[in-house]
Order: C-alpha cells, then sequence, then structure tokens
C-alpha cells in the first residue's frame, strides 16, 4: 500500500485504516490508482479531500458516499481548521492526480505522490523560492542507471513501431487510469479510433477527454485493453484472426513472452535525472521516499539546504495565547509568536529522567542512605554561594566521580523530587521536560497555565 502517515501531523495521504491511523485525522487521496486506495471502499466514514476530478471518479468507481467527499480546487491555498493550510498541484501522473503542499506549526512539507517531473512544475507560485522541511517524493524510478525518456519521446517510439508494422492490429496494455494522453496522441497520429470496452468508454467521458474513443467494434485498428491482457496466449488467440502486434508502455522491467509484444519506455513516473533536476531546484531541507524499502536519500544530500527543519507543533493552551497577546497589545506590541519561543526554549539540554517514583524507595533500601530535607530556591536564577542547590550539585559531582554509583543515583533522583509547588522552574519550556512526574502531578491545570504565563512575562522582560 502507497500511503503515509505524516508523523507530528495530523496528516494520512492514501491511507485508509484507520485503526492503524494514530492521531491523524485529515484524510487526502492523490490519485485514483488501486494501489493508493486500499482500504477505502463505501463504508468510508470520515471526510477525504482530493481533486475534484478525481472525487468524480472516486464516487462512480467505490461509491464512496458523496457526503465525506472534499473536493478542494487545484492551484488554490484551502484552510482546514486552524492546524493545516493544503495547496493542490497537478502532479502530472493520471487524470485528476496532484501534489499536496502542507503547512502549519509542523512548517511545510510537500508530498508528491505519483508523479512525472517537468520544468513547467518550477513556474507554479507555490512552489516558487518556498522553504520546504520535508520532502515525501515518489522515488518509484530512483535509480540512476534505468534512465527512461520523455513521454514525448516514447510516443515517438510507440509510433515508430506500429508503422513496422502497416498490416497489423494493435493492441495497447493500460491500466484502468492512466495512458490516456498515449492514446489520444495515437488516434490522432494514424487518423483511427481507439476501441474501448463500454466502462472504460463512459470514464472517458467523465475525464472529458477528445472524442477519439468508441465501443464499436471493428471501428478503429487500435485497441486499449487491460495490461493483464498481454501475455502470451492472448497473443498466440489474437493472432489466428487477424495479425496483431502488442505495445505496453511501462517504464518497469519486462520479460517479453511473444515477439509480437512490444515494450515501450512510456512511465508517468519521474526519472531518476528528473528526481535529481526537481530536488536541486526545490532544496528541501529533508528528502523521504514515498515507496517503502528505496534508499535514495543519498543521491539528493548534495542538493539538501543547509536551514534548520522546522521544530513539532507545540501545544499552548489557548488561554495562555489569549493573556500573551493582550499583554503584547497593551505594551503597543505585535502578537508574540508563542510557538517559535516556545520551541527555542524548550529543546532540553541534558538527560531526560524517568519518574522518579519507581527508583526512590528501591534506592534508599538498597544503599542505606537518607537524603535530609532541605529548602531549595529558583536554581534557574539562584546566585547564593552555600546554597541547598548549589550545594547539591558539588555533592553530585564528588559522588559521581567516586565508587558510590548507588549513593549518587538517590541523591540526584530525590534532590529532583524534592522540588516544591512554590519553587516551580522558572524557565518552565525548557525545565518541563526535566521535571519529574510525581512533581507535575501537584500542579493543578489552573497552576499550570499561571507558570506557561510566567515563563512568557520573562521572556519579554530579557
Amino acid at each position: 500500500m502507497s500511503g503515509t502517515v505524516i508523523p507530528g501531523t495530523p496528516i494520512a495521504v492514501d491511507f485508509w485504516s484507520v485503526r492503524r491511523a494514530g492521531g491523524a485525522r485529515l484524510f487526502f487521496l492523490s490519485h485514483m490508482h488501486s494501489d493508493h486506495t486500499v482500504g477505502l471502499s463505501s463504508t468510508w466514514s470520515r471526510p477525504l479531500y482530493c481533486s475534484p476530478l478525481t472525487a468524480r471518479l472516486l464516487h462512480r468507481r467505490l461509491q464512496v458516499p458523496t457526503r465525506w467527499i472534499r473536493p478542494l480546487e487545484v492551484g488554490q491555498s484551502h484552510a482546514l481548521g486552524e492546524e493545516v493550510t493544503v495547496t493542490l498541484l497537478d502532479s502530472n501522473h493520471c487524470p485528476g492526480s496532484v501534489m499536496f503542499l502542507f503547512e502549519g506549526a509542523f512548517g511545510t512539507i510537500l508530498y508528491t505522490g505519483d508523479f512525472r517531473y517537468t520544468s513547467t512544475m518550477r513556474g507554479e507560485p507555490a512552489l516558487r523560492g518556498r522553504r520546504v522541511d520535508r520532502l515525501y517524493l515518489d522515488n518509484t524510478h530512483c535509480h540512476p542507471h534505468r534512465p527512461l525518456p520523455s513521454r514525448q519521446h516514447a510516443t515517438r517510439q510507440a509510433a515508430h513501431v506500429i508503422r513496422a508494422h502497416p498490416r497489423h492490429q494493435v493492441v495497447i496494455g493500460v491500466y484502468s487510469l492512466g495512458k490516456e494522453t498515449l492514446l489520444v496522441d495515437l488516434a490522432v497520429e494514424f487518423s483511427t479510433w481507439v476501441v474501448v470496452s463500454p466502462w472504460r468508454l463512459e470514464q472517458m467521458r467523465l475525464l472529458e477527454l477528445p472524442d477519439v474513443f468508441t465501443a464499436e467494434e471493428g471501428a478503429g485498428w487500435i485497441r486499449a485493453v487491460d495490461v493483464t491482457e498481454i501475455r502470451w496466449d492472448t497473443l498466440v488467440s489474437w493472432n489466428m484472426l487477424h495479425p496483431t502486434i502488442a505495445i505496453l508502455p511501462t517504464g518497469r522491467p519486462v520479460k517479453v513472452t511473444h515477439p509480437n509484444i512490444h515494450p515501450i519506455p512510456y512511465s508517468d513516473h519521474s526519472s531518476f535525472s528528473e528526481l535529481c533536476e526537481f530536488v536541486k531546484w526545490l532544496k528541501p531541507c529533508s528528502v523521504i521516499p514515498i515507496v517503502r524499502g528505496g534508499m535514495c536519500q543519498a543521491y539528493f544530500q548534495k542538493y539538501l539546504s543547509s536551514a534548520p527543519q522546522a521544530l513539532p507543533d507545540l501545544k499552548i493552551p489557548k488561554s495562555v495565547q489569549e493573556s500573551v497577546q493582550q499583554q503584547s497589545k497593551r505594551k503597543g506590541q505585535e502578537p508574540l509568536c508563542l510557538l517559535k519561543r516556545a520551541a527555542w526554549h524548550s529543546v532540553p539540554r541534558g538527560v531526560v529522567y524517568e519518574s522518579p517514583e519507581k527508583y526512590t524507595e528501591k534506592s534508599e533500601a538498597s544503599t542505606g542512605v537518607k537524603v535530609p530535607q532541605q529548602n531549595y530556591c529558583e536554581s534557574a536564577f539562584c546566585s547564593k554561594e552555600g546554597c541547598a542547590c548549589h550545594t547539591g550539585r558539588e555533592k553530585g559531582k564528588e559522588e559521581l566521580s567516586g565508587e558510590q554509583p548507588g549513593v549518587a543515583l538517590a541523591a540526584s533522583t530525590v534532590s529532583q523530587a524534592l522540588v516544591s509547588d512554590e519553587h516551580f522552574p522558572t524557565r518552565f519550556a525548557e525545565q518541563y521536560l526535566l521535571t519529574p512526574l510525581n512533581v507535575l502531578k501537584q500542579s493543578s491545570s489552573q497552576k499550570f497555565d499561571e507558570l506557561i504565563e510566567d515563563f512568557f512575562r520573562r521572556g519579554e522582560a530579557l
């Protein structure tokens, strides 16, 4: 299954197992190929975002209820609540296929889905000059020793094969969606109808393609069939009725089982050189392959931006946001960027301790050491010589350098547990991750909000 739940976001793309989707709440469909719709059916009951053309195909082919389908116009930015803004971009893969440009407190993420890069994508306003923190890249053909021609060149190759067999009928193997442009180009080139099945003809009309398709047998000498029909036994039976060649447009290596089967390197996925050109132009901070098992990051390392990636979203209580904004307005300042400031101060610098609750009793019992109760000051701002917090630090250093590791563990563990409610660390966003769980449990939600407000007030004074 080609799907992803994007870490640090509420976003899932082409991923339809709700049970395994974790905290994902926003579901996106890049296009209607079957390997991207595994698990999606008429029983789906959550909002689903896609392009308008994919929305029509989705309801027709999988009977997903229209009340859950949310078509979004391509080329426009759409705000989905207060968390995510998404812009849909044409991915040049198949009818209705799109890339997703996500923006939010998590940074900027471009998810290409299946795509075929062209230089015209550089003119896309949403991508020009855009800093991209994470690029989820279609790495289907990410192999330096597997070159692919452009689709225009591959179309000319197909036309050359057809001209070399002027007395043969032509059968072209395609998937249920995709390669329509190839069929249209060949129909125009040779002035013939392309014969398709009735259900495919209905789909061609839904896609609003040029009128070169028909379901009438014998109306044209080019036929489009499902790719699975291109095999040895069907070629034998077709040639018993009339000389027939088969064209198999694919970028993947195939084993030819009949001399009248002609693979053509026509692909709807980007070639390796196109991927390099795209990444070099975009200069993302990181590249993440969409196809599992593909290790293509090394090829693009030299093209990545050296700018640091955006930090994950930090959930700031709404009451704190409103309070700080009001304070900023009273001071005649612009509202503070809470997320940036909190992210800057919240990076832990040291060891993140587990809760001492499960260690304290065992440590005291095994070592026989009892740490005396002491009063601790606000250590982040304390400069008093001889204060208990300084004494504790020096003592900890001595014990760690000695031969009593059990004593050091007990002393350091209990000393953290003795931080009182009244003397909670004031560099809150930085100290929070280092504070034992039993101390945090003592603070009510109201106290929690007050501490964060106090942190931001101190930050303004700096």
